[in-house]
Order: C-alpha cells, then sequence, then structure tokens
C-alpha cells in the first residue's frame, strides 16, 4: 500500500512532444544509446550526441526532449543535443534578462569576428574583444572568457557577446579602488601597456597612469623606447592624482636620487671637467657630465680667436671632451660650460704684442665698402677703415688699392680689448702732407700736374704728394698741364 503510494506520489512525467524529461541509459549501442523515460516504449539517442561517449554507463541519467511519441519501429524519438540546446538557451535568456555573465569557449575566428560557444553558438564582433581591438584573433580560439550579453533574438535565436564591457566594468571598479587607496608621492608597480612620442601608459592594475618622457630619467632622452619597452615590469612614483578625470601622472626618475642636489657644491664655477657630447644644436654643444647632468657649451665659448658658426664644425656626438665651468643655475638645472677656457685669452696680452702707433704687418683677409679686414695673426684681426687710406684720395673702396690675400704694413690706432677690435690705418705710415701744404704751395706759384678727374664744374689737377688741386678750365683727363695754384 505504502509502495504505491510513493508511486502515486511521484510526478508523472510529461509525454508531450517538444518537452524535456530525463531518462535513464539502458544500453550503449556501436551507434545509438538506449534510454528508458517511462514510457511503453524505450527511446533512442544518436550516439554523436554525446560529448564524451567512452565515459557513458548504463544507469547513467540524461535529459533529453521527446522529439516523437513512435517512429516507424515503434521507439520513441530523442534528442539531447536539443534538450541541452532549450535548457542553455533558457539560461541565456535569464543571465540576459538580469544583466549577468555567462562564460563561453571561443570556438573559431570568422568574419568580423569570433564564434563562441556559451551553449549555443553566439558571435563576438571584433570591436567587442578587448579594450584595444586586437589584430591577431586567432589568439583567443580555445580559451574560456565572462561574456556580457548585448543582443538576444529569441525567434532567429541569435547571440551577440561582449568581452569588452566585461574588462571596462573590471577595470572601472579596480580604477576607483586604486584612486581611493593611493596619495601623490605613493611608489606603486605597474606594466609598461604603450609607448608614445610623449611618454608612456604604465597599467595600475586596470589604472592606466600617464609616465611623461620628461619624468623617465634625470638624464637627456630621445624616446620612450631608448628606455622602455611593452610589456616591462616597473615601480614609479604618483606625481599627481585627478579624480574627477581618472587620470594619474607618474614619474620614474622620481625614484632615483636628484643628480642636481648639491650641483653647486660638487660643480663650483672655474672647475675643470671631463664629459662626453650628447648633442649638437646650432647654438652650442651639450655635455653629459655626470649621469642625469648635461651642460651647454654655447657655440660663443668654444675659442678665443677662431669664428666658429657651427658647433659641429669642430666637435662630434659621442667626442670625449673636457672644459670650465663658467655658471650653474640649480632651479632652471642648466650649467654653462666653456672650452675657449682652456687657453689663455690672447685678448689679455694685445696690448703688449701690437701697441698703439706700432707698425704691423698683415694678410688682406676681405673687404667691404667700409674698409679691410687684415689678419695680423690666427684669430686676430683689425680693420683698416677707407678714411685711413689715403691722406689725399677719396677711395670708395679698398679694392682700389688693395685685393685679397695681399701681404701689406699699416699702423695700429687704436685697440679695444672689450670689443676685441683693433683698428688699423695705412695713411698713417706717412706724415699727413696737409700739414705742410703752406710751405710747398704759395698763392700764385705756378705748378705742374695730371689731370686725374673731370667735373660740371672743373678739373681735378694731381700736384705732387698726390695733393690734388680744382682747375675751372675744361680739360681732358690724362692732360698734363701748367697752372696757378688758387688759394
Amino acid at each position: 500500500m505504502n509502495q504505491m503510494q510513493d508511486v502515486m506520489s511521484k510526478a508523472m512525467p510529461d509525454f508531450r512532444e517538444g518537452s524535456i524529461i530525463k531518462g535513464q541509459i539502458l544500453e550503449i549501442r556501436p551507434r545509438e544509446v538506449l534510454v528508458d523515460i517511462g514510457y511503453k516504449s524505450e527511446g533512442v539517442i544518436s550516439l554523436g550526441e554525446f560529448e564524451d561517449p567512452e565515459s557513458l554507463q548504463v544507469g547513467d541519467e540524461v535529459d533529453v526532449l521527446l522529439e516523437r511519441l513512435e517512429n516507424d519501429e515503434g521507439m520513441v524519438v530523442l534528442s539531447k543535443e536539443k534538450a541541452a540546446y532549450r535548457q542553455n538557451w533558457n539560461k541565456i535568456v535569464t543571465v540576459f534578462e538580469g544583466d549577468g555573465l555567462i562564460k563561453g569557449k571561443v570556438r573559431s575566428v570568422v568574419k568580423g569576428g569570433l564564434m563562441v560557444n556559451i551553449g549555443v553558438e553566439a558571435f563576438l564582433p571584433a570591436s567587442q574583444i578587448d579594450v584595444v581591438p586586437p589584430k591577431d584573433l586567432q589568439q583567443f580560439v580555445g580559451n574560456t572568457y565572462d561574456f556580457k550579453i548585448v543582443k538576444l533574438n529569441d525567434e532567429r535565436k541569435n547571440v551577440v557577446l561582449s568581452r569588452r564591457e566585461v574588462i571596462e566594468q573590471e577595470r572601472s571598479e579596480k580604477r576607483q579602488k586604486f584612486l581611493e587607496s593611493v596619495t601623490v608621492g605613493d611608489r606603486v608597480d605597474g606594466t609598461v601597456k604603450n609607448l608614445t612620442d610623449f611618454g608612456a601608459f604604465i597599467d595600475l592594475d586596470g589604472m592606466d597612469g600617464l609616465l611623461h618622457v620628461t619624468d623617465m630619467t634625470w638624464g637627456r632622452l630621445g624616446h620612450p623606447s631608448e628606455l622602455l619597452k611593452v610589456g616591462q615590469q616597473l615601480q614609479v612614483v604618483v606625481l599627481d592624482i585627478n579624480k574627477e578625470k581618472e587620470r594619474v601622472s607618474l614619474g620614474l626618475k622620481q625614484t632615483q636620487k636628484n643628480p642636481w642636489d648639491q650641483i653647486e657644491e660638487r660643480f663650483p664655477s672655474g672647475q675643470h671637467i671631463k664629459g662626453k657630447i650628447t648633442n649638437l644644436v646650432p647654438y652650442g654643444a651639450f655635455v653629459e657630465i655626470e649621469e642625469g647632468v648635461e651642460g651647454l657649451i654655447h657655440v660663443s665659448e668654444l675659442s678665443w680667436t677662431k669664428r666658429i658658426m657651427r658647433p659641429s664644425d669642430i666637435l662630434s656626438v659621442g667626442q670625449e671632451v673636457e672644459a670650465v665651468v663658467l655658471g650653474v643655475n640649480k632651479e632652471e638645472q642648466k650649467i654653462s660650460l666653456g672650452l675657449r677656457q682652456l687657453e689663455p685669452n690672447p685678448w689679455d696680452e694685445i696690448e703688449k704684442k701690437f701697441t698703439i702707433g706700432s707698425r704691423v704687418k698683415g694678410t688682406i683677409r676681405n673687404m667691404t665698402a667700409y674698409g679691410a679686414f687684415v689678419e695680423l695673426e690666427e684669430g686676430i684681426d683689425g680693420m683698416i677703415h677707407v678714411s685711413d687710406l689715403s691722406w689725399t684720395r677719396k677711395i670708395n673702396h679698398p679694392s682700389e688699392m688693395f685685393k685679397t690675400a695681399d701681404e701689406i704694413e699699416e699702423v695700429v690706432i687704436d685697440i679695444d680689448k672689450v670689443q676685441k677690435r683693433n683698428s688699423l690705418g695705412i695713411k698713417q705710415l706717412t706724415e699727413d702732407p696737409w700739414k705742410t701744404i703752406d710751405e710747398k704751395y704759395k698763392i700764385g706759384d705756378l705748378v705742374n700736374g695730371k689731370v686725374t678727374k673731370l667735373a660740371s664744374f672743373g678739373a681735378f689737377v694731381q700736384l705732387q704728394d698726390d695733393i690734388d688741386g680744382l682747375r675751372s678750365e675744361e680739360l681732358r683727363v690724362g692732360k698734363k698741364c701748367r697752372s696757378r695754384r688758387a688759394a
């Protein structure tokens, strides 16, 4: 009686076609499995519907879909795959409606993305795989991930997934946790995520921080790739936090001692130092005197005497040089260096070599409309102004008397040590003829001369000592004449 009641108390299976019921394996055949569902006849399922046929045992329970109550052979037609699909789909709908996550295994690469098995086939667009769309989709095949269901079509049984949303949500939670837990000055560990021209993005376990190129090293750095590589792990210092914009500024050089501390004591003015040329620019040369510390040799500090237009004319990158410290600015992190200070300044002795009034020899280096530049010795020039070329003649250009490379004698007129200028003269080699003009030529004297220039108002006549006189009578250039000199 009790046994009968137990049987009656059990819910009777729903033997409607399309329903899911539990069955028990009765027999395992080479191509099919015989299943008892409590109906008048057994059901048969294709062995191929089982993922691991070798693990099947008689007596195992299995959920099946009742497709037909009787086939031509009088047997019940069952499907394990369709039952699983129905169950999985119901699960998927529940997850979608609850805005939850579902696990899935990436099966294959297809056009535009990946196919994922979540119990049913689902599509994962390439744009939804990661925060940054990957270039190689094959790397995901075979891996299992958590996904967000972003689109579901019950009629067509289509499912669209997103892994990106899962990652972004995880990163958002990590960012908030990070921002709440760190303060400026903290040291944190991170991994180089990406390199740019201006710096590197560091992954701080979900929080991206910017390591600017100027905060990577105390020394000179052309590009972040010279110091860092993607995937590299490092410790950095938090320099700034913007919680509203979720931005973090990081520093790497701040993990090391600042080489500019006590820089003035270590490199006082006048000290001789050795270093390596790291960069050449039109205005000078940068010299690394220790790791993280560079000084500048301005182009004007390269030589006392040579006219160096470009530092590259005498220096090269990588060259070891000795220089003199001229000044240190700790606040601006600048050190001024000099190369010429290694040698005595020739202009300090210039007045001893070239005294005013002395006669010197030099070579015409170049000429301009206002004078000629004469090289007295290497690096030391003097200038002869056109007004100091002749006592008596009007010289419009030095080329009327000289040509480049001519060796000439001249007189030192003036020396300016501050401006590094020497004034020279040619006419000073002789006495000024105008001082004795009254003794040589008196009013009413007859004189001989040569016509040198004609003008509308008369003719210029060259007399002795290259003194010109003016005659109003019309004459020809080159004609010799005799006339009375007018006062």
